[in-house]
């Protein structure tokens, strides 16, 4: 760190560059942060070897110790998994969108309950979760929603995600409380940031401003705060209805389009599909990445690596962490 500190110091022309200097910062947080993550499982471990000396004279003792254990032990996965995620935008910050696919109301309310799971598995991490714009459901649920993601290895975790969800359940919308399958589709982009260069013509734009739809007050619905903006080459709309500001909306909507402009770029240079739409599988049958089942049993199954859990309920309510990591170990075996 000390390099980095120095580099700061004594250069007077630092500042000057922002891109530069911006950079340089980012780099020295991510090294303090593994520093910090380093000290935490040493300072763990030592707790747990004083703990364990203990253990035979007190059942607190052997209690700490056995909580201990399982907090190194995630620890340590946490950090092993960050040390395998190398991709040049894996540490970046994520935009998540989730899109309800075929079933009307129910697959609006799986939608829903897809965004309430991300969202306290963010706040798990200790991550922060910005909602840039939602369209709701005609009876339930939403329909559409995009929220960034911000937090070390964000996109780099939530990458897997990528595909679609299957949900069966008795219906709480059926009188006749039959069972129902819904499908919504996940789809995750890191966010660009200024020092990667995407050039957007004025003439490839074009801007629509609408009132926002959603709660925020009486400025809020009288003013056509809300932009949408329509990159006419490739299609690709973005919007944001989040900020009372038209120029703040706009400003988020254009670093979205610049997101998913630079994922467009990345699918063709792969030639593994001509737009970034295209790499949204069909939202049916035949297509999910895992299957969340409530009944007649319950189970969710990832239908790529064979994980599974008994418990849907806690999957739901954010404990994602071995579905992630289970995922992500599979990728680097292929590698």
């Amino acid at each position: 760190m000390a390099e980095f500190d120095d580099q700061i110091n004594n250069d007077p022309h630092f500042w000057d560059d922002p891109q530069r200097s911006s950079q340089i910062l980012k780099k020295k947080k991510e090294l303090s942060d593994k520093i910090k993550k380093i000290h935490g499982i040493r300072t763990l471990g030592e707790d747990l070897k004083a703990a364990l000396e203990l253990a035979s004279e007190s059942q607190d003792f052997f209690n700490e110790a056995e909580a201990l254990l399982i907090q190194l032990s995630t620890c340590l996965k946490d950090f092993e998994i960050e040390l395998t995620l190398q991709g040049k935008f894996d540490n970046q910050d994520a935009l998540l969108t989730i899109n309800a696919g075929s079933g009307g109301t129910e697959s609006c309310d799986w939608a829903a309950m897809l965004l309430r799971m991300y969202t306290r598995f963010c706040e798990q991490k200790g991550w922060s979760v910005e909602l840039h714009d939602v369209q709701s459901g005609d009876e339930a649920g939403i329909k559409s929603v995009t929220l960034e993601v911000q937090g070390p290895f964000a996109f780099g975790l939530l990458k897997g995600e990528i595909g679609v969800h299957r949900l069966v359940r008795i219906s709480p919308f059926d009188s006749n409380s039959r069972r129902h399958t819904s499908f919504a589709s996940v789809f995750i982009a890191p966010v660009v940031d200024d020092t990667i260069e995407i050039h957007i013509a004025p003439n490839d734009l074009r801007v629509d401003t609408y009132r926002a739809s959603g709660a925020g007050g009486q400025h809020v619905n009288r003013t056509d705060s809300a932009v949408r903006l329509t990159h006419l080459p490739t299609g690709i709309v973005t919007q944001c209805q989040s900020q009372r500001s038209q120029h703040q909306n706009k400003e988020t909507a254009m670093k979205i389009l610049r997101s998913k402009l630079y994922e467009l770029q990345l699918e063709e240079r792969k030639k593994e599909q001509k737009s970034t739409e295209a790499s949204k599988a069909e939202i049916g049958f035949g297509s999910q990445i895992r299957s969340y089942v409530l009944h007649p049993y319950k189970m969710v199954k990832d239908h790529r690596t064979e994980h599974e859990s008994r418990d849907p309920s806690s999957v739901l309510d954010g404990e994602l962490n071995s579905f992630i990591y289970g995922f992500l170990e599979k990728q680097l075996r292929k590698t």
